[in-house]
């Protein structure tokens, strides 16, 4: 078990720079009073106690689970022949499935959503961008066990994808692109990429002749790049439709 004193001053030490940095500029540059000081400290001492709570309950479950699950997906119960990359089939399932399902609990995600919803006006659904997002990670990440199992490089799969999104970008409207790029970072976060790291860094350990260093991260790559496919896509095939039924 860890020392719970010890992870409270080292969170503590990770957020003293914000604070310092936020009430530095606002009585030092700005020159200005602090608002509601009273629940701004409240506030921060929250941060600080869930911040070291949330750090604990990853290192305790979530990293340990996924590199449990991949461990058991690579086991013989599952793999019939551990030299044929379709006898992984249930690793890449589960690495959809778990994609999807943290960024759909991804709570970055989620502001950026009802952000996107107001200032479009509505125009952007909450519910629709963030399936649009989890769909795009759970490819990605399927992908990327794919890329861990038969043990191709990298660049390979990530220099494509950036060559395909710039083609998308080229074609796209003008007022989603930004919003399509900033999805695709904010998948990775607190939620998601404690287990997708754990996840390949399980894959690459399991998998003869794979290298922890070398193979098993990349992940998060594919979970931060294919969201952003998906969502350009998506505004494409909604413009596409629009286009149609008022030009028939």
């Amino acid at each position: 078990m860890m020392n719970l004193e010890q992870e409270f001053i080292k969170i503590l030490w990770a957020v003293l720079p914000i604070v310092v940095i936020l009430f530095g500029f606002q009585l030092g540059i700005l020159k200005q009073k602090i608002p509601h000081l009273k629940r701004i400290i409240v506030g921060f001492i929250l941060v600080w106690i869930g911040l070291t709570f949330l750090i604990i309950g990853l290192e305790q479950s979530l990293f340990p689970l996924g590199k449990i699950m991949a461990a058991q997906l690579t086991s013989l119960d599952f793999i019939t022949n551990p030299h044929d990359w379709k006898s992984y089939y249930w690793v890449y399932i589960f690495a959809a499935c778990i994609g999807f399902a943290t960024t759909i609990a991804e709570p970055s995600l989620l502001a950026v959503a009802i952000k996107a919803n107001q200032v479009s006006g509505g125009f952007i659904k909450v519910k629709a961008l963030r399936i649009t997002v989890a769909i795009g990670v759970a490819f990605g990440v399927a992908l990327g066990s794919y890329r861990i199992v038969v043990g191709l490089p990298l660049h390979y799969f990530i220099i494509s994808g950036y060559l395909l999104v710039l083609v998308q970008t080229y074609f796209s409207p003008k007022n989603i692109i930004a919003l399509a790029y900033d999805s695709g970072g904010v998948t990775t976060s607190i939620v998601t990429v404690p287990i997708i790291a754990a996840l390949g860094l399980g894959l690459s350990s399991a998998i003869e002749g794979r290298n922890p260093l070398i193979d098993g991260f990349g992940l998060i790559a594919f979970a931060s790049l294919f969201p952003i496919m998906s969502v350009l896509a998506y505004v494409q095939i909604i413009h596409f439709f629009n286009h149609d039924k008022h030009n028939p």
